[in-house]
This record gives structure tokens, C-alpha cells and sequence, in this order.
């Protein structure tokens, strides 16, 4: 079944579209986020096109009206896309001229290409969910703060291989993942940087004998610089896969976090209780509560994952130029947003109202050696052994304990077996060396576990986060700023 209605493209095509062959290749559904940003983007080349006397004052008037109309018919929800136009370019232009006509409506499509069009549409909207997406990472990150300033010197076991470690202040646990947030952070930052540039007047790869001003439209869209080269602009789908490796990363970190949660909530770990607010119960066992809003997260890093590898692959095989294979670009990406939006806006809140069993922590802490390097590096500083000759004489006090069943609370037993190579440790001493909150305070390297060196990480890691708000909100004045100046120009061309 044909269509019955023609595409705005369709002078050299002697029979319309089928039915099928419509709903196959329309994007309407990706493309129903980015209508305001196809009208901001058409003013801004609307604008342009009359700056550089490439059509009139009249036209541009007829034009910007219009388009304005078609903003308010969509706030209204009196705009919709419809699929057998194919895109969102093809909707606001058919919208135009069928209110202005073909003579005017028409005329907005000078000088571009739908090829540089979605490009324009497509960074205006990701900056902005690059924007969302940092504030998210900073709102999760000062959850993490809250918890290290309470716990600077709460102590539990560190863990490398899941087996007690050494010992390390929740404080100490909270700000490592402060820091890996504030590395997403910067990848995010540089993705948007990629995404900051303007794809517009690159037209459909060759540029246009047109005399446009690409700087002006960089300016009225908030851009930081043209991207020039008009085929590289036209082929370009890499600053999406920036964007995705940087998402996919964060959800790795996310998903690291969420293991955690779901551990830590066993009845054999019992480190932490979640809110009820933010667990579940099930349906057959009544004593059941369950940390699915960390399952979810584990569950759905995966699909980030996916994202990537399916723009990988997408792009891998394409020659340059415009390939309709590029309009698979944009789903997993807006799925990649929402799935990491969707984290980022439920998680703080998990972490700030969790209840830490600090006492469970100090229990476990004590009980499995973890301060044994702490007494291996006793041996070296004060009785002149080689590490390796302290480490093999405290793995040997170990077996000897674990072959009794004991732990390094038996201090009288701990000396004895000490003085049995030969090193002789006061008790009182020997206590202190074995002491887990000592061993946090006596860790003062260089981003060491000592509550000291905690507060200054945490310091240092609100400055860092002070300087990405600033950034965000630079990059989001920005826009607004841009946005402003388009609009304003827009209504004095409007009177």
C-alpha cells in the first residue's frame, strides 16, 4: 500500500512510499525529544540565512513566526510528529509550509542539509543530558561525603580478593568512591567538549556555494566552535561513542557500588540496613527484604554495555559520508541517558538514609589478622629484618593461630609465639600494634586510611566537586545565554 501523501524530497520519484516501507524507515520515536531543538537550531540557520542576504527580512519574519507557532503548538501538545514525514526535520518544515506555503516554508531548508540538521539537533539535546548527568554524579558523590565526615574514624575490614585485608575506616571507603566519580567526571566533561561544537553549514558533506556565516550560527546556538571540516562533520558519530564509553563506565562504577550494597545487606555481612523507602519484600517469605534498586542497577549496566558495542559495530563498516545506518545512533543513546539518569536520581537517596552497623564492622575487623602487616612493618622498623623476613615470621604466627582456632585477641599467646623466633614484644605494646583503629591512624601516606589524611581527601574532593558545579553551571549559562540571544533577535524581528 502506497502512502498518500508525497515527501518533500520525492521531485525525482515517480510513485510514492509504501505503508511498509514508511514505518520501517522513520525515526519519529527517537526524534520526538529533539523538536525544540530542531526549532532553536532552525531559527539560529533562519537568522543567518537573512544576515547574509540569502533571503529577505520578509522571509525571515514569515519564517520566525511560524516556527514560533510550531514551539507553542508542541508546548501545547497541538504538535505532534507524524510518521509519514520520516523525521523531525521534515515535520517542522512540512508544518511551515503548509501554514506560510511552499514559496516560504520552503525556503528555510537554504544552505543545509537534514545530514548537518540532526547533527545540530542532536549535541544541542546531549549537552544538556551530559549537564543532568553530572549534577546527578556530584549529588551521589556528596552523599558519599556525608558518610566519610560521620565516619572518619569508624573501622572495618578492607578487603582484596573478598578476604579480610587491612583494617580501613568507612570514611576511607566512602571517599574512594568519591574519587572514582570525579574520574567519570572528567570524561563526561571531555565527551562534552566534543559534543560543543557546530555541525551546522557542513550541509550534506561538501558545504554550500551559499555565503553562510558558520560563526554566527555557533554563537546563537551556545557552541564553543564550528566543527569544520564538512565531510569529517557529515561522518562523524564518535563523540557519541564517547559518550556512551563514558556512560558505560559510570554504570561499571555504579554496578561496583550496588555489588557492594547487595553484599553488605546479607545477614552474614550486616554492615549496613537499607531504608524501607528503598527495598522490597517477597511475595511467598515473609522475612524477606530485598536491595533491588541495587539489583537493578547491576542488572542494567548491561544494557549500557549493549548501547556501546551497538554504535561500535554500527560504525565500524561505514564509508564516509551520510549513511542511513547513522539513525541507529540515537535510541541506544537516548536509553543510555534515561538508564543512567534513572541511577543517579534514586541512589544518593539509598545511601542517605542507610544505617551503617558500625559495631559489626569493629567486630569483624578483629577478627581475621588484619592488622598482621601493621606487625610485619613493626618487625622491620624496630628489630632490622627485611620485609620478606617479617612477612614470612607473621604468616607463620598466623597458621600457628588458625591451627588453634585463635586470633590475635590471645595476646599471651600471640607473645609466646612471637618469642619462639625470637622477637620479644611486650604485651601492652604488642596490643597497640595489633590495634585496628591505631593502624587507620597510623596510615598517614599520602591518601592513606588516618582519619587526618581522610578529612583532607574529603577537602580536596569538595573543592574538586565546587569546580565541576562551576563548570556546569558556566556550560549551562552558556546555553541559556545563546538560547536568549536567538530568542531575542527572534522577537525584534517579530516587533
Amino acid at each position: 500500500m502506497q502512502t498518500p501523501n508525497k515527501s518533500l524530497w520525492g521531485g525525482r520519484f515517480s510513485t510514492n512510499l509504501t505503508s511498509e516501507t514508511v514505518a520501517f524507515t522513520h525515526s519519529i520515536e527517537a526524534d520526538t525529544r529533539l523538536i525544540v531543538y530542531d526549532i532553536w537550531g532552525s531559527k539560529a540557520h533562519a537568522v543567518m540565512l537573512e544576515r547574509q542576504e540569502i533571503i529577505s527580512d520578509t522571509d525571515l519574519r514569515e519564517i520566525l513566526n511560524w516556527l514560533c507557532k510550531a514551539e507553542e503548538d508542541f508546548q501545547n501538545g497541538n504538535f505532534s510528529l507524524d510518521p509519514n514525514k520520516e523525521d523531525v526535520h521534515m515535520n517542522v518544515e512540512s508544518y511551515l509550509i503548509e501554514n506560510a506555503g511552499p514559496e516560504l516554508g520552503g525556503k528555510l531548508h537554504t544552505a543545509r542539509s537534514r545530514n548537518d540538521q540532526v547533527l545540530v539537533d542532536a549535541h544541542l539535546y546531549i549537552r544538556d543530558e551530559i549537564l543532568n548527568i553530572q549534577r546527578g554524579i556530584s549529588k551521589l558523590c556528596d552523599a558519599f561525603l556525608n558518610i566519610a565526615k560521620d565516619h572518619v574514624d569508624t573501622v572495618m575490614p578492607g578487603y582484596t580478593h573478598t578476604q579480610h585485608a587491612q583494617p580501613i575506616s568507612l570514611g576511607f571507603w566512602a571517599t574512594a568512591y568519591v574519587s572514582m566519580f570525579l574520574r567519570d567526571q572528567k570524561r563526561l566533561q571531555s565527551a562534552y567538549e566534543l559534543a560543543n561544537t557546530n555541525p551546522l553549514g557542513a550541509c550534506a558533506l561538501a558545504g554550500t556555494t551559499f555565503p553562510i556565516d558558520r560563526q554566527l550560527t555557533t554563537k546563537l546556538l551556545g557552541f564553543d566552535t564550528p566543527h569544520e571540516h564538512a565531510l569529517d562533520v557529515i561522518s562523524s558519530r564518535d563523540f557519541i561513542a564517547e559518550i556512551l564509553f563514558a556512560l558505560s563506565l559510570v554504570m561499571a562504577n555504579l554496578s561496583r557500588l550496588s555489588e557492594e550494597i547487595i553484599y553488605w545487606t546479607t545477614f552474614e555481612y550486616d554492615f549496613a540496613v537499607l531504608d524501607d523507602a528503598y527495598s522490597s519484600g517477597s511475595s511467598i517469605m515473609p522475612q524477606k527484604k530485598n536491595p533491588d534498586i541495587a539489583e537493578l542497577t547491576r542488572g542494567r549496566t548491561g544494557r549500557l554495555y549493549g548501547a556501546l558495542i551497538d554504535l561500535l559495530t554500527n560504525l565500524k563498516g561505514l564509508p564516509m559520508g551520510y549513511n542511513r545506518d547513522f539513525q541507529e545512533d540515537k535510541p541506544p543513546l537516548w536509553e543510555a541517558f534515561d538508564i543512567v539518569k534513572s541511577c543517579l536520581g534514586i541512589l544518593p537517596n539509598l545511601l542517605n538514609t542507610t544505617t551503617f552497623n558500625t559495631d559489626r564492622m569493629a567486630e569483624l575487623v578483629n577478627s581475621n589478622f588484619a592488622t598482621a602487616t601493621e606487625l610485619a612493618n613493626y618487625l622491620v622498623k624496630e628489630h632490622q629484618l627485611s620485609f620478606r623476613e617479617s612477612h614470612e615470621i607473621v604468616g607463620w604466627l598466623v597458621g600457628e593461630l588458625v591451627e588453634q582456632e585463635k586470633t590475635f585477641t590471645e595476646l599471651k599467646l600471640t607473645h609466646s609465639l612471637l618469642k619462639q623466633k625470637d622477637i620479644d614484644i611486650p604485651i601492652p605494646e604488642l596490643k597497640q600494634i595489633l590495634d585496628a583503629k591505631l593502624a587507620l591512624e597510623n596510615n598517614q601516606s599520602l591518601g592513606g586510611t588516618s582519619p587526618a589524611e581522610v578529612n583532607r581527601m574529603i577537602g580536596a574532593f569538595e573543592e574538586q566537586l565546587n569546580e565541576i558545579a562551576m563548570h556546569v553551571y558556566s556550560c549551562q549559562t552558556q546555553i541559556e545565554d545563546a538560547h536568549k540571544e536567538t530568542q531575542r533577535i527572534v522577537d525584534k524581528v517579530l516587533g
